[in-house]
C-alpha cells in the first residue's frame, strides 16, 4: 500500500466542480484584485473566526509582517519567539528590521514555554509572536496577562491553526492580531499563495487595508508607508468554496489522529491535547528516539514520513549572526531530534491510517531498539522533558 504524506490532487478532485465553477466565475467577472470575491471571503471568514474583522494579504509571512508593522515594530526591538516554527515566521520578523529573541517550548505541546517567555522579556521586547503549532493552540491566557503586565503586543501565528480552540475561542481572535496561512496544504489552502490578518480593532483593520496596498487610503493617496500584498479574486473565491467544509476536515483530522494515538500510544511518544483547547492536527507529530531509521522504513514500506522541523531556527545558518549556541533552548533541542510528522490530510482512508500504525508497530517488531527510553542528548538520565512527556501523553 502507498500511503502519501499528503494528497492535494484528490482534495481538488472532491471539490472540483465547486471550484471551477468559482474559478470560472472570476474569470467571466474581469475583476481580479481586491473585488468582490476577497470582500465575500473575508466577511465569510469573520463569521467563522466569530467575531472582529479580516483583512486578506498575498501569504502567511506577510500577515505576520503587516500585523508587525501595524504595532510599529522596528529596527531596535525585539520580538519573542520559538526558535521551534517554520522560518518564515522568523523571516517577518527580520522584515521589519526587528531582531528574533528565541523562547524555549513545553516539549509536549511543542508551544511557547511560559515561565521561559517571562524570563526573555526586557526594556527592547516589543511584541510576542506564540506559533500554533501542529494545530494546537498555544497557553494564551498567561501569555496575554504577561503583555498586558509590560504593554507588549500579541501577534498570533495561526498559519496550522485555522479552526482550533483555546478555552473556546477561536485561534487568532485572542491577541492583538491573528495571523493565517493558506499555503495549499494548511488546514484551508489556496491554490497557491495566500494570507489573512485578523483584529478585534476597527483601527488596526483599516491600518492593514492600507498597509497591504501601498499604505494608500484611497487610490494614489498615501497615507503611511505600505507594502504590495493582496490575496487576490481567484484564490479569495477557491477559498470561499473551502471553507463551510473547514469544520468537517478538522474533524477527520481529530478521528485520524485519535486513530494513530490508540494504535500507537503504547510504541511511541503521541501527541499530548491540551485540555483548554481543541487540537485540529494540521501535523499528526510522534517521537521517538529512532526518527531516522522509521523514517527509512516507513518509506521502504510505501509510507511517507517528514520531519517538521528537523533544524530549529536558533541553529539555522542564517540566523548565526544571532549567537545561539547548542543548549541555549534544551527543550527545542530535544524534541526536534526526535520528532517524525506521519500521513495527515482528511482524505486519508482508515485502511491507510491502519497501515501507517501497522508499519510502524512493525519497525519495532522487527529491529532491536530500545523502546523509546527518553535520554536527552544534552543530558544524560531522566530529563524534565521526559517527565512531561511522559505525564501527557500516557506513555
Amino acid at each position: 500500500m502507498k500511503v502519501p504524506f499528503g494528497n492535494l490532487k484528490a482534495h481538488y478532485q472532491e471539490y472540483k466542480t465547486q471550484i471551477d465553477q468559482a474559478v470560472q466565475r472570476t474569470l467571466d467577472s474581469g475583476y481580479f484584485i481586491l473585488g468582490p470575491e476577497l470582500t465575500k471571503f473575508e466577511k465569510e471568514f469573520e463569521e467563522y473566526l466569530g467575531n472582529g474583522y479580516v483583512s486578506g494579504c498575498a501569504n502567511g509571512t506577510d500577515a505576520i509582517y503587516l500585523a508587525l508593522m501595524a504595532c510599529d515594530v522596528g529596527a531596535g526591538d525585539e520580538v519573542l519567539v520559538v526558535a521551534h516554527t517554520a522560518v518564515p515566521t522568523i523571516c517577518a520578523i527580520r522584515m521589519t528590521g526587528a531582531q528574533p529573541k528565541f523562547v524555549d517550548i513545553d516539549a509536549a505541546t511543542y508551544t511557547m514555554d511560559v515561565d521561559d517567555l517571562e524570563s526573555k522579556i526586557t526594556e527592547t521586547t516589543k511584541a510576542i509572536v506564540p506559533v500554533h503549532l501542529y494545530g494546537q493552540v498555544s497557553n494564551m491566557e498567561p501569555i496575554m496577562a504577561l503583555a498586558k503586565t509590560h504593554g507588549l503586543k500579541v501577534i498570533e501565528d495561526c498559519a496550522q491553526s485555522t479552526g482550533a480552540l483555546y478555552k473556546g475561542r477561536m485561534a487568532g481572535t485572542i491577541g492583538d492580531f491573528g495571523t493565517f496561512s493558506f499555503y495549499p496544504s494548511k488546514n484551508i489552502g489556496a491554490f497557491g499563495d495566500g494570507g489573512a490578518v485578523s483584529t478585534n480593532s476597527r483601527e488596526n483593520y483599516d491600518r492593514l487595508n492600507m498597509l497591504r496596498n501601498y499604505g494608500q487610503s484611497k487610490r494614489y493617496y498615501h497615507d503611511t508607508e505600505g507594502i504590495n500584498s493582496r490575496l487576490d479574486e481567484i484564490q479569495a473565491a477557491i477559498l470561499s468554496v473551502q471553507l463551510p467544509y473547514v469544520g468537517e476536515w478538522n474533524t477527520r483530522r481529530r478521528e485520524i489522529a485519535h486513530r494513530y494515538t490508540a494504535g500507537l500510544k503504547d510504541v511511541v511518544v503521541t501527541p499530548h491535547e491540551d485540555p483548554n483547547g481543541l487540537h485540529v492536527y494540521h501535523l499528526y507529530v510522534i517521537q521517538t528516539n529512532d526518527r531516522d531509521q522509521l523514517i527509512e522504513f516507513l518509506m521502504e514500506r510505501g509510507v511517507q514520513a517528514l520531519i517538521h522541523y528537523p533544524i530549529p531556527a536558533h541553529m539555522q545558518k542564517a540566523y548565526a549572526y544571532l549567537n545561539y549556541k547548542p543548549g541555549s533552548l534544551p527543550a527545542t533541542e530535544y524534541v526536534t531530534k526526535r520528532i517524525v510528522s506521519l500521513p495527515m490530510f482528511p482524505q486519508l482512508t482508515d485502511e491507510q491510517v491502519d497501515y501507517v500504525i501497522e508499519s510502524v508497530k512493525a519497525f519495532y517488531e522487527t529491529r532491536t531498539v530500545e523502546k523509546n527510553k527518553m535520554e536527552s542528548p544534552l543530558n544524560a538520565g531522566t530529563t524534565s522533558y521526559e517527565v512531561a512527556i511522559n505525564s501527557r501523553s500516557g506513555n
